[in-house]
């Protein structure tokens, strides 16, 4: 360091503005360059110039990987005793990562690799002179190829399910019931590191809104606003097919429409997390069948992989049955286990 005092440990991984280093004293500290006087690493990374396109594994030949040494405000990596060192500024570095997490980036993952999200259940039992149950259930997929966030995307897989169910019975009184279900899957592929198209499907029941099934099928394209470390913003717009089957069948639509949508997520302090999502679809062949829906999920940590989920869902229909409303909203809690 600059002031004499001097670290031994491991780099973890760096950007142009600062390091991550594991003392073995201290633990993780985050070490500004401008205070480092002098670097040397046995383990090899990968450094990563600003203003590369990292999309193929062709693209990993733009990277000088090896060994890596800093003064004066830059690094050198060395290849080996072969290979001819590369000098740059720290400025121009965009990331500095361990090689083996590198190479693996470019890895095509199977199916069942790299899923990321929570499975979160609950459920109230109470018997008396009423016998109420509810049962509410949720799970939450992500798999993005690659999966680090140096590199850029090339695909995303998302598939979402919320189910909550509720009875409540007595005797010589009618029972009530209440259920709504929903079902979405998505797959994207990225055009460039903001734009990506995508094909999509739903599934929704609503027993308090007499809807038995609504179908949804359709692809577009989407944007990406903001994506940060810790928050990303995307909007979309697809054209769908939309199915609806009501409890009277007479009331039966077929609908082409548009879905404006929107999807937010935001990591904040102490593990906290927020997935948020919405959208709007009207229709063009029977004007007055418009939709909307929204939900949101907040998940607090509680111990390792397990904790709290607060949730909401909010569906809009603007033509159910006679005698139904057509706003459904549903609040949910639960635990919640989480899927690194």
């Amino acid at each position: 360091m600059t002031d004499g005092e001097k670290l031994i440990g491991h780099m973890q991984s760096a950007t142009g503005a600062a390091l991550v280093f594991k003392s073995d004293i201290v633990g993780n500290v985050t070490v500004d360059w401008s205070k480092v006087q002098e670097l040397h690493t046995s383990g090899k990374f990968a450094a990563i110039p600003k203003g590369v396109i990292l999309r193929k594994l062709n693209d990993a030949s733009q990277v000088p990987q090896g060994t890596v040494s800093a003064a004066d405000q830059k690094i050198q990596v060395s290849p080996g005793p072969q290979g001819t060192p590369t000098t740059m500024a720290v400025v121009n570095l965009a990331n500095v990562v361990d090689e083996g997490a590198f190479q693996h980036a470019f890895h095509r993952q199977t199916f069942i690799e790299g899923w990321k999200g929570g499975a979160t259940g609950g459920v109230s039992l109470t018997d008396s002179t009423q016998t109420n149950e509810t049962f509410t259930g949720a799970l939450n997929l992500v798999r993005s190829d690659p999966g680090e966030n140096w590199v850029d995307l090339r695909s995303r897989t998302i598939f979402d399910f919320n189910d909550a169910y509720g009875k409540i019975s007595q005797s010589g009184v009618p029972t009530v019931k209440t259920s709504t279900l929903h079902f979405d899957a998505e797959q994207d592929w990225y055009l460039n590191p903001r734009f990506f198209g995508f094909g999509s499907a739903a599934l929704d029941h609503s027993f308090s809104q007499g809807l038995q099934l609504q179908q949804s099928y359709g692809g577009g394209l989407g944007f990406v606003v903001v994506k940060t470390a810790n928050q990303e913003f995307d909007v979309k717009v697809s054209a769908n097919f939309i199915d609806q089957s009501f409890n009277d069948s007479t009331l039966d639509k077929k609908l082409f429409g548009t879905v404006f949508g929107e999807t937010y997520t935001r990591k904040f302090a102490h593990g906290v997390t927020l997935n948020e999502q919405g959208g709007v679809t009207p229709s063009w062949n029977e004007t007055k069948a418009y939709s909307a829906f929204t939900s949101a999920g907040v998940t607090f940590p509680v111990y390792h992989r397990f904790g709290f989920t607060l949730g909401a869902v909010d569906n809009f229909l603007n033509d159910p049955p006679p005698a139904f409303k057509k706003n459904s909203f549903q609040l949910t809690a639960g635990a919640t286990y989480s899927f690194k």
